[in-house]
Protein backbone atom coordinates (compact mmCIF):
# COMPACT_ATOMS: atom_id res chain seq x y z
CA UNK A 1 0.00 0.00 0.00
CA UNK A 2 1.58 3.19 -1.50
CA UNK A 3 0.68 6.04 0.20
CA UNK A 4 1.28 9.96 -0.60
CA UNK A 5 1.19 12.68 1.74
CA UNK A 6 2.39 10.08 4.52
CA UNK A 7 4.19 12.67 6.65
CA UNK A 8 1.27 15.37 5.96
CA UNK A 9 -1.92 15.49 7.78
CA UNK A 10 -4.17 12.28 7.63
CA UNK A 11 -7.46 13.73 5.66
CA UNK A 12 -4.91 14.55 2.99
CA UNK A 13 -2.87 11.24 2.64
CA UNK A 14 -4.14 9.14 -0.29
CA UNK A 15 -3.25 5.47 -1.51
CA UNK A 16 -2.42 4.14 -4.72
CA UNK A 17 -5.26 0.92 -5.82
CA UNK A 18 -5.72 -0.68 -8.86
CA UNK A 19 -8.85 -1.64 -10.27
CA UNK A 20 -10.13 -4.92 -12.11
CA UNK A 21 -13.33 -6.03 -13.84
CA UNK A 22 -14.84 -9.31 -12.84
CA UNK A 23 -16.23 -11.85 -14.50
CA UNK A 24 -19.85 -9.63 -13.58
CA UNK A 25 -18.48 -6.85 -15.27
CA UNK A 26 -18.19 -4.97 -11.72
CA UNK A 27 -14.73 -3.10 -11.12
CA UNK A 28 -12.66 -4.49 -8.02
CA UNK A 29 -10.16 -2.12 -6.58
CA UNK A 30 -7.79 -3.33 -4.15
CA UNK A 31 -4.33 -3.41 -3.49
CA UNK A 32 -1.42 -3.82 -5.88
CA UNK A 33 0.19 -7.35 -5.75
CA UNK A 34 1.63 -10.21 -7.69
CA UNK A 35 4.03 -12.91 -7.75
CA UNK A 36 7.79 -13.50 -6.32
CA UNK A 37 10.56 -12.74 -9.58
CA UNK A 38 13.91 -15.19 -9.03
CA UNK A 39 16.33 -13.61 -6.76
CA UNK A 40 13.70 -11.16 -5.23
CA UNK A 41 12.82 -10.84 -1.53
CA UNK A 42 9.00 -9.88 -0.78
CA UNK A 43 9.95 -6.16 -0.28
CA UNK A 44 11.82 -5.98 -3.80
CA UNK A 45 9.04 -7.10 -5.26
CA UNK A 46 6.07 -5.18 -3.49
CA UNK A 47 8.45 -1.96 -5.07
CA UNK A 48 8.37 -3.24 -8.85
CA UNK A 49 4.57 -4.63 -8.66
CA UNK A 50 3.41 -1.40 -7.54
CA UNK A 51 5.69 0.64 -9.90
CA UNK A 52 4.12 -1.88 -12.92
CA UNK A 53 0.96 -2.07 -11.92
CA UNK A 54 0.48 1.75 -11.12
CA UNK A 55 3.07 3.41 -12.19
CA UNK A 56 4.30 4.82 -8.61
CA UNK A 57 7.45 4.41 -6.91
CA UNK A 58 7.82 3.75 -3.12
CA UNK A 59 9.78 2.96 -0.38
CA UNK A 60 9.14 -0.03 2.15
CA UNK A 61 8.39 1.46 5.69
CA UNK A 62 6.87 -1.87 7.52
CA UNK A 63 4.89 -4.87 7.25
CA UNK A 64 1.35 -4.98 7.10
CA UNK A 65 0.48 -8.34 6.71
CA UNK A 66 0.03 -11.27 5.08
CA UNK A 67 -2.95 -12.74 3.27
CA UNK A 68 -3.99 -16.51 2.29
CA UNK A 69 -6.41 -17.27 0.33
CA UNK A 70 -7.20 -20.08 -2.65
CA UNK A 71 -8.59 -19.27 -6.38
CA UNK A 72 -9.21 -21.84 -9.46
CA UNK A 73 -7.13 -21.52 -12.37
CA UNK A 74 -7.28 -23.80 -15.35
CA UNK A 75 -9.57 -26.59 -13.49
CA UNK A 76 -6.68 -26.33 -10.49
CA UNK A 77 -6.87 -24.84 -6.87
CA UNK A 78 -3.95 -22.65 -6.11
CA UNK A 79 -3.47 -21.93 -2.73
CA UNK A 80 -1.66 -18.02 -2.55
CA UNK A 81 0.44 -15.80 0.12
CA UNK A 82 0.54 -12.29 -0.06
CA UNK A 83 2.62 -9.90 1.58
CA UNK A 84 2.02 -6.42 2.00
CA UNK A 85 3.57 -4.15 2.97
CA UNK A 86 3.39 -0.08 3.84
CA UNK A 87 5.09 2.23 1.08
CA UNK A 88 6.11 6.00 1.06
CA UNK A 89 5.80 8.09 -1.87
CA UNK A 90 9.06 8.72 -3.84
CA UNK A 91 7.33 9.60 -7.12
CA UNK A 92 6.00 8.50 -10.82
CA UNK A 93 2.52 9.40 -12.23
CA UNK A 94 -0.52 7.05 -11.94
CA UNK A 95 -0.80 4.76 -15.21
CA UNK A 96 -2.77 1.97 -16.01
CA UNK A 97 -0.63 0.67 -18.71
CA UNK A 98 -0.18 -2.86 -17.18
CA UNK A 99 -2.84 -5.49 -19.32
CA UNK A 100 -3.74 -6.47 -15.75
CA UNK A 101 -5.17 -3.26 -14.51
CA UNK A 102 -8.20 -1.43 -15.86
CA UNK A 103 -8.22 1.96 -13.54
CA UNK A 104 -5.82 3.19 -11.01
CA UNK A 105 -6.76 5.73 -8.79
CA UNK A 106 -5.28 8.17 -5.60
CA UNK A 107 -8.05 7.09 -3.02
CA UNK A 108 -8.58 9.23 0.13
CA UNK A 109 -7.69 6.97 3.13
CA UNK A 110 -10.64 7.77 5.15
CA UNK A 111 -12.27 6.40 1.98
CA UNK A 112 -10.75 2.85 1.89
CA UNK A 113 -13.47 0.82 3.33
CA UNK A 114 -15.81 1.39 1.37
CA UNK A 115 -13.52 1.61 -1.87
CA UNK A 116 -11.58 -1.80 -1.33
CA UNK A 117 -13.50 -5.06 -2.13
CA UNK A 118 -11.84 -7.25 0.03
CA UNK A 119 -12.64 -7.78 3.44
CA UNK A 120 -8.90 -8.56 4.29
CA UNK A 121 -7.37 -5.53 2.50
CA UNK A 122 -9.51 -3.39 4.11
CA UNK A 123 -7.99 -4.67 7.65
CA UNK A 124 -4.70 -4.26 5.71
CA UNK A 125 -5.62 -0.51 6.06
CA UNK A 126 -6.56 -0.26 9.10
CA UNK A 127 -3.42 -1.53 10.09
CA UNK A 128 -1.67 0.96 7.74
CA UNK A 129 -3.82 3.76 9.66
CA UNK A 130 -2.58 2.41 12.83
CA UNK A 131 1.33 2.60 11.24
CA UNK A 132 1.05 6.16 10.05
CA UNK A 133 -0.48 7.36 13.54
CA UNK A 134 2.49 5.61 15.31
CA UNK A 135 5.31 7.51 12.51
CA UNK A 136 3.41 10.35 13.50
CA UNK A 137 3.62 10.35 17.01
CA UNK A 138 6.83 8.41 17.69
CA UNK A 139 8.87 8.59 14.54
CA UNK A 140 10.01 6.21 11.88
CA UNK A 141 12.47 4.60 14.79
CA UNK A 142 8.79 3.28 16.45
CA UNK A 143 7.56 1.36 13.37
CA UNK A 144 8.25 -2.41 13.50
CA UNK A 145 11.53 -3.87 12.14
CA UNK A 146 10.54 -5.50 8.48
CA UNK A 147 10.48 -9.66 8.86
CA UNK A 148 13.25 -11.55 7.33
CA UNK A 149 12.96 -12.57 3.71
CA UNK A 150 15.15 -14.07 1.91
CA UNK A 151 15.51 -13.87 -2.56
CA UNK A 152 13.60 -16.73 -4.06
CA UNK A 153 15.95 -19.44 -4.98
CA UNK A 154 13.72 -21.27 -7.34
CA UNK A 155 11.04 -20.62 -10.27
CA UNK A 156 7.40 -19.92 -8.79
CA UNK A 157 5.48 -23.27 -8.89
CA UNK A 158 1.86 -24.44 -8.52
CA UNK A 159 3.04 -26.61 -6.02
CA UNK A 160 0.12 -26.35 -3.85
CA UNK A 161 -2.30 -26.61 -6.13
CA UNK A 162 -4.85 -29.49 -5.97
CA UNK A 163 -5.71 -30.43 -9.03
CA UNK A 164 -8.55 -33.53 -8.26
CA UNK A 165 -11.55 -34.93 -9.89
CA UNK A 166 -14.63 -35.12 -8.28
CA UNK A 167 -16.05 -37.49 -10.56
CA UNK A 168 -13.04 -39.99 -9.91
CA UNK A 169 -13.74 -42.69 -6.80
CA UNK A 170 -10.62 -43.23 -6.78
CA UNK A 171 -9.00 -39.23 -5.87
CA UNK A 172 -8.99 -38.24 -2.40
CA UNK A 173 -12.07 -35.17 -2.52
CA UNK A 174 -10.22 -31.67 -1.68
CA UNK A 175 -11.14 -30.55 1.77
CA UNK A 176 -12.15 -26.87 2.23
CA UNK A 177 -9.95 -24.49 4.11
CA UNK A 178 -10.39 -21.48 5.38
CA UNK A 179 -8.54 -18.08 5.51
CA UNK A 180 -9.81 -17.20 9.12
CA UNK A 181 -11.74 -15.05 6.73
CA UNK A 182 -14.42 -17.39 5.47
CA UNK A 183 -14.57 -20.82 3.69
CA UNK A 184 -11.75 -21.26 0.60
CA UNK A 185 -13.77 -22.36 -3.40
Amino acid sequence: MVIDGIDGPKDTQVAALIGRVDRRGRMLWSLPKGHIELGETAEQTAIREVAEETGIHGDVLAALGSIDYWFVTEGRRVHKTVHHYLLRFQGGELSDDDVEVTEVAWVPLRDLPSRLAYADERKLAEVAGELIDKLHTDGPGSLPPLPRSAPRRRPQTHSHARNHRRDDPAQPQPRRRTNGCGQGP
